[in-house]
């Protein structure tokens, strides 16, 4: 077990950081509202691991939130990061790495046959959402209450008043006029959007969705929810946009969607793409992306958009998925953790179930899996919380939110999963019994 960090150092860098950053952060996850205790900084990492600024070594299951597939600083991703920073790390001109790239993403991906690179996940949806409406003639747009899409105002909205009712801004500085235009329902609730669609489908321009919901903690698409929606777009017109900023190459050298076989108008790709770099795309049926300028009237674009050190990253990256397919060993080791910690749990008397698809997870506390965000909402986030801070004493960091999914990677081992569960079952015996 690893010496239990002390918070010093990051204390001090905390308190400067709060002088000169709203927050002291510079993504609001960051803070540690949701577990309490300062913000961990971070000064490196390797492999499964990282190192505080205290010195403390913890094994990594947040993995930057996902796109770290491979671990921190792999040696093929370092070094084609290198190469190309020291060829030069900016244009705003077109570069030979990202005409390989958008080919390499095109080949692995189906229903993607154009694509264009962006510089985040969030830039991604902006641009889908403008194309969906661009391509449709509409304006209105349904998502998932609890699914996150980027902080764009259109998607900064949660439940209405009514299920058929516009969205309401859950963020200052969103107007209500642009809230109303999306539309909220439950995720998983198929019968509330055929009902939505009965109402509102001649003016509903796409159904945006996360295939595997992560962003409310990881919960999996029901049996037909999917296909449902492919449906249901198809009767009325509408285009289904497939969010696979978390979800894409993360299950698979690939989508989410193409592993089920749903064939999505538009997908929206980052974090994992890149391999820890900045970087997004939209992609999907070549009539709709024609759409984009300068061939079509939808706007969209960025200096840094294909940056060719990203790109480099990317194209590394998707190498290794292709030679070394870590797929296989993710899902076995995601298992033995999820199984382990669901065991541990009963066997200490803890109210807990441990989602788990492929390499992700998320241990809820609550006694079943939840299947939507008004579900996700039951859980005891207490427990949650002082199950992060003891098992980060133990040497185990995982995100600092009940409602975000975390990762196993490549470079964990089953030795990783091992101290990872006897730090739970350590941890289990100081939280009592069921709360």
């Amino acid at each position: 077990m690893n010496q239990t960090p002390s918070p010093t150092t990051s204390h001090l860098l905390f308190e400067r950081a709060t002088r000169v950053i709203p927050g002291g952060v510079n993504s609001p996850v960051r803070a540690f509202n949701a577990v309490g205790g300062d913000p961990l900084y971070v000064v490196r990492g390797a492999g499964a691991r990282i190192w505080s600024a205290e010195g403390a070594e913890l094994t990594d299951f947040c993995g930057s939130w996902g796109p770290l597939l491979f671990g921190h600083a792999r040696p093929e991703i370092i070094a084609a990061i290198q190469q190309a920073a020291a060829e030069g790390t900016s244009f705003g001109i077109n570069t030979p790495r990202e005409v390989e790239f958008a080919e390499a993403l095109c080949a692995q991906i189906p229903s993607v046959e154009m694509v264009r690179l962006v510089s985040s996940g969030t830039e991604a949806v902006m641009t889908a959402l403008r194309l969906a409406r661009g391509f449709t003639g509409r304006r209105k747009i349904l998502k998932f209450d609890g699914c996150y899409h980027g902080h764009t105002d259109a998607m900064l909205v949660s439940a209405g008043s009514g299920l058929l009712t516009g969205g309401i801004s859950s963020s200052a500085g969103v107007l209500a006029s642009v809230a109303a235009e999306t539309i909220v329902v439950p995720y998983n609730d198929l019968a509330a959007v055929e009902r939505l669609i009965q109402q509102e489908g001649s003016d509903l321009a796409a159904i945006i969705v996360e295939p595997v919901a992560g962003n409310m903690g990881l919960i999996p698409p029901a049996e037909g929810f999917l296909a449902g929606l492919r449906a249901a777009t198809a009767r009325c017109g509408a285009l289904l946009i497939f969010d696979e900023v978390i979800t894409g190459f993360r299950l698979g050298p690939t989508t989410y969607g193409t592993l089920c076989g749903i064939k999505p108008d538009l997908t929206t790709l980052g974090k994992i793409m890149g391999g820890g770099m900045p970087i997004g795309a939209v992609g999907g049926r070549a009539e709709i992306m024609r759409q984009l300028a300068p061939l079509g009237p939808v706007y969209q674009a960025g200096t840094l958009s294909g940056n060719p050190v990203a790109v480099a990253a990317g194209l590394a990256m998707l190498a290794l998925c292709r030679s070394e397919n870590p797929y296989p060993r993710l899902a076995t080791l995601g298992r033995q953790l999820a199984d382990g910690l669901n065991a541990a749990a009963r066997q200490a008397g803890i109210t807990l179930h441990c989602a788990c698809l492929g390499g992700m997870f998320t241990p809820f506390f609550m006694a079943n899996a939840p299947t939507d965000l008004a579900t996700v909402k039951q859980c005891h986030t207490a427990s949650y919380g002082e199950f992060f801070r003891q098992m980060r004493a133990r040497g185990c960091y995982l995100p600092p939110s009940q409602f975000e999914a975390a990762f196993v990677s490549a470079a964990h081992t089953e030795d990783d999963i091992a101290r990872f569960l006897a730090a739970a079952r350590e941890t289990f015996a100081t939280l009592g019994k069921k709360p």
